[in-house]
């Protein structure tokens, strides 16, 4: 069960990736760019995850992943919200 609720978890992912990039397609807005590359690899991660045996979403290399997604829907929101000069 804990298999396919990750399989569930990671289609979403990165089908919310998809829409992020069918958007960046149509605006050339970075902040959808930043948010499709951030989903896509919570999704990758997601699916690394499920295949990888005995992995443990605590262990470092994935929690990092998950970090490095964070951190870029973060910069996405800084950088749409700074100061234009």
């Amino acid at each position: 069960m804990d298999k396919l609720l990750m399989g569930a978890i990671a289609l979403g992912s990165l089908l919310v990736a998809l829409f992020f990039l069918r958007f960046w397609k149509r605006s050339r807005d970075t902040f959808f760019l930043y948010f499709a590359a951030s989903f896509a690899l919570e999704g990758c991660n997601r699916v690394a995850l499920a295949v990888v045996p005995y992995a443990r979403e605590d262990e470092p290399l994935f929690y990092m992943v998950r970090v490095v997604a964070y951190g870029l829907i973060l910069v996405a929101i800084w950088q749409k919200n700074r100061a234009r000069d």
